[in-house]
């Protein structure tokens, strides 16, 4: 029985939906251009996972020590995140909190879509209580509780007014198409790609698989439509364990000890603070 976040956030099965998320953040204008301008995460994407998640599953299920230790590496990332407007793109900042709602915002519905894709709708107060836990993940940084759309409604019709206006810049597109298409990386990486483009795309509107060049048939329609039905029928009986791997595996490789992402095969870990000076 599902009572909130916790019961929901360790299924592995989120993960398919981690493409899709960061292509709704990059069609964001000011996310976009930050990322694009600031971060390498297409050349090394499991990194950029492992810090997400990592991320993620310390704000629900971490010991407080893990939470601070995540709260403080991403500060530090985001910190030099910032650029002014150049006439043509707006100005960005990674500590904005308009831009942390839309991150955090993505992250909720396509978490939401893919629960309920493999194991079926949320009852009312369940997906109630998801979602005001899962405001959590916004404001254990920058985001004030009361930007947080109320409820549920309120969350639909701000989701529905931002994917209206999207409309991903060039350098977003880029990013996306390096992301999708890894010229570096493990050969399984590069083997299951062709999935998750499918997967990714499949979880997009019609507009943005278009805006991004993702190529989308009838055909296309029809393999997305059977890999979902083939995860609520599988996925469902894999032990615990294996559907929680993730979750156990990214709060098991973030180390306490000091104060700096460590991106080195994928830990989200802190040096200690002596050794700041000598690094910077």
């Amino acid at each position: 029985m599902v009572r909130g976040l916790a019961d929901i956030g360790a299924e592995a099965v989120l993960l398919a939906g981690a493409g899709s998320a960061i292509l709704l953040q990059l069609a964001d204008p000011a996310v976009g251009r930050g990322v694009a301008e600031h971060s390498t995460f297409a050349e090394r994407p499991l990194d950029r996972l492992a810090a997400t998640m990592g991320y993620v599953y310390a704000v629900i299920y971490g010991s407080e020590e893990q939470l601070t230790a995540v709260r403080r590496a991403v500060n530090r990332a985001h910190a030099p995140v910032r650029g002014e407007s150049d006439g043509t793109s707006p100005g960005y900042n990674a500590f904005d909190p308009e831009s942390q709602l839309w991150v955090a915002a993505t992250l909720y519905n396509t978490a939401v879509r893919m629960y309920e894709r493999v194991y079926g709708m949320l009852d009312g107060e369940a997906a109630d209580r998801v979602y005001r836990e899962y405001a959590r993940i916004g404001t254990v940084l920058q985001l004030p509780a009361e930007l947080w759309p109320a409820d549920r409604a309120a969350f639909t019709d701000y989701w529905n007014k931002r994917l209206a206006g999207l409309a991903p810049a060039p350098g977003a597109v880029r990013v996306a198409r390096e992301l999708l298409h890894p010229a570096v990386g493990p050969a399984w990486l590069r083997m299951v790609m062709p999935l998750m483009r499918l997967l990714t795309a499949g979880l997009l509107t019609e507009s943005l698989r278009a805006a991004y060049g993702l190529p989308w048939d009838p055909r296309r329609q029809r393999r997305f439509d059977g890999v979902m039905r083939m995860l609520a029928i599988v996925y469902p009986r894999l032990p615990e364990r294996i559907r929680h791997k993730p979750k156990d595996y990214y709060l098991g490789r973030i180390d306490v000890s000091g104060v700096r992402w460590s991106t080195g095969r994928g830990r989200l870990t802190e040096r200690p603070a002596r050794r700041e000076a000598a690094d910077a």
